[in-house]
């Protein structure tokens, strides 16, 4: 949301900086080094998040998981955010960014490792629930160290590729059914442990931001400030539009994380006929286009405006995706191209436009609170479409068994839909907030 940060998966808000001091902000190509500690940091985790899918067909056929139980490894990610994504920045202006993200790193290096043990069933269910307490807090602290870093400029291009670079994360566990086939060949057990080596090198990034950080920074700590509590007064006040996207946000992500990072995979095997590899092929390519679209689309909305209509065209292209794909022959590269326009588009514009909703001292609040209900969505959608699979099955020898599936997640595309044409109407009219207009600067 995994699964959310400006990428629609799992992670919250972030907290608000107080302005860097001059003499703390290090030289340029610094900053870009920092950059890359930073992307490799949450890279790894993301391939840690989607690692449960291309070994979903493996943990059925050799130890025996029903669906119920595949998709509960993905909610359980959830589950432990719908209340820590409240308390996630607090903790950051408590301790600063950098010390939070290397205890979480080390966190979810902990959760993957239990995961990747994985037996009993019940260790399983505990790694990745500690993997998704350590996640999300580990997203937003990187992003306010990030922000720090790129207090002087350049904020906005560094969050860009921050996210592109974290999408090459996702890439490389989609199509890790090729690269390490090897270790495929003995079960699921092997490519988990590959998920655990390479969150270890996620805490290794950690561990250097973490000391370069507080060299090159020694007041990091103290230029934090708390504006990430919840207030109820200033979530009465919100505007119908930030209801509306708000909407939009929960149940984009609701679709697209558990269909196509827990079921996807094993959808593609047992229904279109594809090997494993094809299939981790076929799901990379939304992932791909992510990594470069996304930005382009950031860049475009800044430009020309429109995007309450962009998001609206973006938000359309996901449940004609399981239209296509649940009653035509059509070939896999027609819904996998409308997924990944529409994960490009909607996320490349949604976080701005928020922050063009709300005013700069609630947007902490707005963001939580889109994150607290974003969890909840995640995992009641992977329970919801593991317990259909289960119910109607669903697998190879009965590939109409995931229809309730595909109708499940169409449908909630479509409401998503309506949420975000309401959204473009109010914006088109003399209440909008200047989500059409072009060159506008959000509050962030």
């Amino acid at each position: 949301m995994s699964g959310t940060a400006g990428q629609l998966e799992p992670g919250g808000g972030q907290p608000a900086l107080a302005e860097e001091p001059p003499a703390t902000v290090d030289k340029a190509a610094t900053r870009w080094w920092m950059l890359t500690l930073l992307s490799v940091a949450i890279a790894g985790n993301y391939y840690a998040y989607d690692s449960i899918a291309p070994v979903a067909d493996l943990l059925r056929s050799t130890r025996g998981f029903t669906q119920q139980q595949i998709g509960l490894l993905n909610a359980v990610f959830s589950l432990p955010n719908i209340a820590l994504a409240l308390v996630g920045g607090i903790l950051i202006d408590r301790f600063g960014p950098s010390r939070v993200a290397l205890w979480t790193a080390g966190l979810c290096c902990v959760g993957t490792v239990l995961t990747a043990i994985g037996l009993p069933f019940g260790l399983m269910v505990l790694g990745r629930l500690l993997f998704g307490v350590g996640e999300e807090t580990l997203l937003i602290a990187l992003l306010a160290g990030l922000a720090q870093w790129f207090a002087a400029g350049g904020t906005a291009l560094a969050m860009a590729l921050f996210f592109s670079l974290a999408r090459v994360g996702s890439y490389a566990a989609d199509i890790s059914p090729r690269w390490a086939h090897v270790l495929y060949q003995h079960g699921a057990e092997l490519p988990l442990w590959l998920a655990a080596a390479i969150t270890v090198v996620s805490l290794a990034a950690a561990t250097v931001y973490y000391f370069v950080d507080r060299k090159a920074r020694p007041s990091a700590d103290r230029v934090m400030r708390t504006s990430d509590r919840v207030s109820w007064a200033d979530i009465r006040r919100f505007d119908r539009s930030y209801w509306y996207i708000l909407a939009l946000n929960v149940l984009f992500a609701s679709v697209f994380f558990p269909f196509r990072s827990t079921f996807a995979i094993e959808y593609f095997q047992d229904a279109k006929g594809l090997s494993l590899e094809e299939a981790g092929l076929v799901n990379s390519w939304v992932f791909f286009t992510a990594i470069f679209a996304t930005p382009a689309f950031g860049f475009i909305a800044d430009k020309i405006g429109h995007r309450s209509l962009m998001m609206t065209i973006g938000t359309l292209m996901l449940p004609l995706t399981f239209v296509i794909l649940g009653t035509t022959n059509w070939s896999l590269a027609i819904s996998t191209a409308l997924m990944g326009i529409s994960f490009s588009v909607v996320p490349a514009v949604i976080w701005s436009a928020t922050a063009m909703l709300v005013e700069p001292a609630r947007l902490g609040t707005a963001y939580g609170l889109v994150n607290v209900l974003q969890n909840i969505g995640l995992a009641a959608c992977n329970l919801a479409a593991g317990w259909l699979n289960d119910e109607l099955r669903a697998g190879p020898a009965n590939p109409a068994g995931f229809d309730g599936m595909l109708w499940f997640f169409g449908i909630l595309g479509f409401v998503a839909f309506a949420f975000v044409a309401l959204l473009w109407l109010r914006e088109s009219g003399p209440r909008g907030h200047g989500l059409e207009a072009a060159r506008i600067t959000p509050h962030l």
